[in-house]
Parts: structure tokens; C-alpha cells; sequence
């Protein structure tokens, strides 16, 4: 426990790269004009172009350069360099503005207003901007623009018109300014929902709720089948809710990272397929559709849907897509997405609960949405706080006059009973303190505030050394620490069961779990008062002792036999009590 708080205290936060820039200051990708979108951008036909208004030039002269599409745009970079050596990534000349209230000059190559940008991510259809020829140009000069159109929509480095000095003669070819438009090509439409009749059959599937129907659009479903007859491609069905995007992933492991990542990710009335690569927990990188094929989707009725195939060996050497003759997790998440960019899912993916074979016999997989090291650190908390920690407070408010001529190893029975439960609660709680901080290995940058407010929870350890304060002329100090570490505590454990139903990596099914933990509190709450108006009105302190003979003739000593029997049975029912409840919220972590 202590090298566990040890590293805990010596942990700190970190804040992750900002990949985007609606403000337009994208001077650190001047050389690669490649947008940190977390893909290479499009491949089909612009519909943006670049216009000049002369072919030549002299030093010092200024050239009027005109970005326009038939299409909006929010966000561009526009350089002029040397056509001889487009990619030397070294900026020529500088710009002077036409607007200034939609661009901005860029400082590239180290040569200040070398490059034009966007000020904001408004939406507009045409910009221009001056280009100053400096004393010592080159003989060509070519003008170069990205465009975004959205954030998972751009064209990188689109080639603009080549200008030249008047005493050269022109390149014999030149690149045009755009490719001719074309659509591109449309996926098909599925006709109807996915079946999951086959699987276990002909294909290999993974269904969340297990035994869900894909035609529901609360079930999460991804198939797989190997395609006759060379059995040399395999084809992916996956289907989720049409609320932003689905996703699945081949993992060596159980963690993310280093994993190949196939979307379908909502955009206004179309889906779109891709693949990726996801390194670490970041954003899925190098986004396209490279070795898919047979891409089709649907979006209906609450659904939406991708089906593709893909070589089992991939097309390059060079690709990130994994071999589908080999073993993998297979991980499932959906999550939110605005104008195609996805945002982070909101809930644990559900993970296989083994390897599976792509190309291998078909069969059902089973997945969970909880680590088995975060499942356990949830056990134990609602072990330690729902049982030892809630029962141990209860005997020792309530029930040290009972069994007063008993005792346990020398102590009376009260004490070593709530003794023993406060302890074993303190070893649970460390114990589950320290899982989650194996299992992130460090200090968790999402779960932020139900960490801290578990760090501080862990207040419990500090209930066994208050005890040093237990002399008789040290009781006052004894008494009021005790009762003011062990109240908070108690109530930083109940607030962090609330949260931690709620944790995305341990969501626990909603509302009926929440139910459950107002119904725990409202059980404890009802338990104390009975047991406070019982002290109040039916025991007297300052009662004298009986003797044997009294406590046979006495009236007020069956009242108080009677009392102690109401006593222990209300014990008995509060434990009961809690260890149902307890068993719900198991049975709920063990499903997930």
C-alpha cells in the first residue's frame, strides 16, 4: 500500500497536443503544408483552384493570387516556392494582404509573411492575397494551397499556376491548376439490416448486448467471413447506432495502441469507411481506404452500418494493416463525431474476451467492457464500503452495552468485531486504490475527479493511528478524531461509488445501478435513526447495574433483554440487507 501512495504522490498531470487550428496559425507544418487532422487528406478531385493574374514576373514585382471553389472552405495555407524544387519546403517571397479581416501572414521558411492563412474556421468561397517577388527570385516560381473543407475533408498541397521570369523560356509542361472535376466514386447503399443467422455458422461474430439483433439500433454487431473460393480476402460487417461513429480494432492485446483501426463514421447524410492506425491512446492517424474494397453502408431506421473487404495479406510491405492470418483481440467502440472528425468514446470499448483467428472456423465471441483489473478494484470498493466499512461503523455507534460480559480475546466482542471489519476495510480499499494506477500505469488523465476524490477517500488509513490518541486523559482527542476521519471518509466512499458507477471505463448498466446506490444510502439512513430513537428513548445511561436476582424479577431488565434481541436482529437485517445490495452491483461489474 505505501510504495502505492508513494507513486501517486509523485504523479502529475500532463495535457496532449493540440491537433487542431481554426485560428490559422499552422506555421510548424509550413514545410509539409499537411494539416494534424490525423490522416493525408483526399485523394478524389478538388473543387478549389488557384488563379493568377499574370504568367510572368520580375523581381520586386506583385502577383495577384486568388484561392475560389465551388465549394466553401474554412481553413487554408498558401505558399509560393521554387518549381524547379516544389519539395524543398523552402517558402519564396512574401505576401502582402488583401483582407485582413479573414487572413493572416505566416512566418515559413524563417522569412516573415512568407505564407497566407485562414483567421477563423468561417466559411468562405474565395480569398485573395498579393505575392511580392523578392530581388534575388527564382526562375519559377509555382504557387501551392491547402484546403480544408472540414475537418476530415481536405486537399494537402494542391499545385497552383507556374510563373516565370521574362527572360526564360516557360516549362514545357506545366501542372494544371486543378484536376478536371469528377465525383467521386459512391460506395453503394446496403439494401436492409445485417443478420446474425449465420453466425457461428458461416461467419464469426461479436454482439453487445450478447444475443442482440443487428436490427436494433442499441445492438453493437461486427461479423466476420473469410470470401470463397481462394479465401484470400475477408469481409467486415459492423453496425451500431447512428449516432456519430462505429469503430472495431486488432490489438496484440487488451490495451490500446499500436492497433489497426477500421471506421464508419457519420457525416450529415453519408457514412464514411476508412482505415487508420491507432498508436497509443491518440488520434487514429494515417486515415484512407487503402486495401478496402466492396465498401458499401446504410443509415436508416436508427442504424448505421459499413461492410467492406480486405486482402488477409496486406497489398504493401510498407501499409499498417495487419495480416488477417494472424491471432488479435478485436476491440468495438462507437462514440460521438461532428463533420466527420470522431471525438472520443464515451464508454470502454468492448474487448474479446480471447484472440481470434480472422481467417479461422467461424464463431460467437464474447466481449466485456471492463478490464478485469478495473472489474476488480470495483468489487472491492463496494466490498470494503457496502459491507465491512458500513457494518463495523453501525456496531461501533450502536451496539457497545450489548454483550457486555462477553468478550473476544481479551477484548469486548463489540470491539474486536468492529475492530476486524475497519481493518480488512482499510486492506480492501488499499488494495482497490492501487489497481486502477497499475492498470493506466499512472495517474489517470480522463477519470480525473473520481480519482482525486478516491486519493483523498483513502483518508480510512489514517483511522487505525488515531488511536495513539486513546488515553484516558487523551479520550476527548481520541473520540472527536475518530468520529471526524471515519464521517468523512464514509461519505467520500458513498460520493465515489456514485461516480465511479459512471466511469467510462467501468460503466455499469443505467439507471437501475443508480437506483440501487440511493436505495443502499436510504437502507443505512433508515437503519440509523431507527437505532438513534432506540438510544434516545429506550436506553438509560445512567441506569444503575442489576444483579442476577434483579434481572429475574425486574420488568426493566425484560425490557432490556427484549431490546437487545430487537437489537441483533436489526443488526442481522442491515447486513442482509447490505449484502443483497451488494450482490446486485456485483453481478452487474461481472456482465459488463
Amino acid at each position: 500500500g505505501l510504495p502505492c501512495l508513494l507513486l501517486i504522490s509523485i504523479l502529475g498531470f500532463r495535457t496532449g497536443p493540440v491537433l487542431c487550428y481554426s485560428n490559422g496559425k499552422v506555421s510548424q507544418v509550413c514545410g509539409s503544408m499537411l494539416p494534424s487532422h490525423g490522416s493525408s487528406g483526399e485523394t478524389s478531385s478538388s473543387p478549389y483552384q488557384l488563379q493568377t493574374n499574370t504568367t510572368t514576373f520580375s523581381p520586386k514585382d506583385q502577383v495577384q493570387v486568388v484561392l475560389s471553389g465551388s465549394a466553401p472552405f474554412k481553413g487554408f495555407l498558401l505558399q509560393a516556392r521554387d518549381a524547379v524544387t516544389p519539395d524543398s519546403e523552402s517558402a519564396i517571397g512574401t505576401f502582402t494582404l488583401v483582407r485582413p479581416d479573414v487572413t493572416q501572414l505566416l512566418t515559413c521558411s524563417n522569412r516573415q509573411g512568407s505564407a497566407v492563412s485562414h483567421t477563423s474556421d468561417v466559411s468562405k468561397t474565395e480569398v485573395l492575397a498579393t505575392w511580392n517577388a523578392p530581388a534575388e527570385a527564382p526562375s519559377y516560381v509555382q504557387f501551392f494551397v491547402t484546403v480544408v473543407a472540414q475537418y476530415r475533408m481536405f486537399w494537402v498541397k494542391l499545385p497552383g499556376p507556374i510563373i516565370n521570369q521574362p527572360d526564360v523560356t516557360p516549362l514545357p509542361t506545366q501542372p494544371r491548376t486543378t484536376p478536371p472535376l469528377t465525383s467521386p466514386t459512391t460506395p453503394s447503399i446496403l439494401p436492409g439490416p445485417f443478420s446474425s443467422e449465420e453466425c457461428g455458422r458461416t461467419k464469426s461474430c461479436m454482439l453487445d448486448p450478447p444475443g442482440c439483433e443487428p436490427r436494433d439500433p442499441q445492438c453493437f454487431f461486427l461479423s466476420m467471413t473469410t470470401e470463397e473460393p481462394d479465401k484470400k480476402s475477408v469481409r467486415f460487417e459492423l453496425s451500431g447506432p447512428a449516432e456519430g461513429y462505429v469503430a472495431f480494432a486488432l490489438s496484440w492485446d487488451t490495451r490500446m495502441g499500436d492497433d489497426d483501426v477500421y471506421l464508419c463514421v457519420k457525416n450529415g447524410d453519408s457514412v464514411s469507411v476508412s482505415a487508420a492506425f491507432a498508436a497509443g491512446r491518440m488520434y487514429p492517424e494515417d486515415q484512407s481506404q487503402a486495401d478496402l474494397s466492396s465498401v458499401s453502408w446504410r443509415l436508416a431506421d436508427g442504424l448505421m452500418q459499413c461492410q467492406f473487404s480486405r486482402p488477409v495479406a496486406p497489398s504493401s510491405p510498407d501499409t499498417r494493416r495487419f495480416s488477417l492470418e494472424r491471432e488479435y483481440f478485436l476491440f468495438l467502440a462507437n462514440g460521438d463525431a461532428q463533420q466527420g472528425k470522431i471525438w472520443k468514446h464515451d464508454r470502454q470499448p468492448l474487448i474479446s474476451t480471447k484472440k481470434k483467428l480472422i481467417t479461422g472456423p467461424p464463431e460467437v465471441l464474447r466481449g466485456s467492457r471492463g478490464p478485469t483489473l478495473l472489474k476488480i478494484h470495483g468489487a472491492l470498493m463496494l466490498l470494503a464500503w457496502m459491507l465491512t466499512g458500513s457494518v463495523g461503523t453501525f456496531i461501533a455507534s450502536f451496539y457497545k452495552p450489548d454483550w457486555p460480559s462477553k468478550t473476544l480475546l481479551g477484548q469486548k466482542v463489540w470491539f474486536q468485531v468492529h475492530r476486524a471489519l475497519m481493518l480488512l476495510t482499510v486492506a480492501l480499499t488499499i488494495a482497490a486504490f492501487c489497481l486502477p494506477f497499475f492498470y493506466r500505469e499512472g495517474w489517470s488523465k480522463v477519470s480525473v475527479k473520481y480519482t482525486k476524490l478516491g486519493t483523498f477517500q483513502t483518508l480510512t488509513l489514517l483511522r487505525p493511528f488515531d488511536a495513539v490518541f486513546c488515553f484516558n486523559f487523551r479520550r476527548f482527542i481520541f473520540n472527536w478524531a475518530h468520529w471526524a476521519v471515519g464521517s468523512a471518509a464514509e461519505i467520500l466512499a458513498v460520493a465515489a461509488l456514485f461516480l465511479g458507477i459512471r466511469q467510462s471505463s467501468l460503466l455499469l448498466p443505467q439507471p437501475w445501478t443508480t437506483h440501487v446506490l440511493i436505495g443502499y444510502v436510504a437502507w443505512l439512513a433508515t437503519f440509523r435513526l431507527l437505532l438513534l430513537l432506540h438510544k434516545h428513548f429506550f436506553v438509560s445511561p445512567a441506569a444503575p447495574e442489576l444483579d442476577a436476582k434483579q434481572c429475574i424479577l425486574s420488568g426493566s431488565a425484560l425490557l432490556h433483554r427484549w431490546g437487545s434481541v430487537i437489537k441483533s436482529s436489526t443488526l442481522a437485517l442491515l447486513v442482509l440487507g447490505n449484502i443483497g445490495l451488494l450482490v446486485a452491483l456485483l453481478v452487474a461489474i461481472g456482465e459488463i
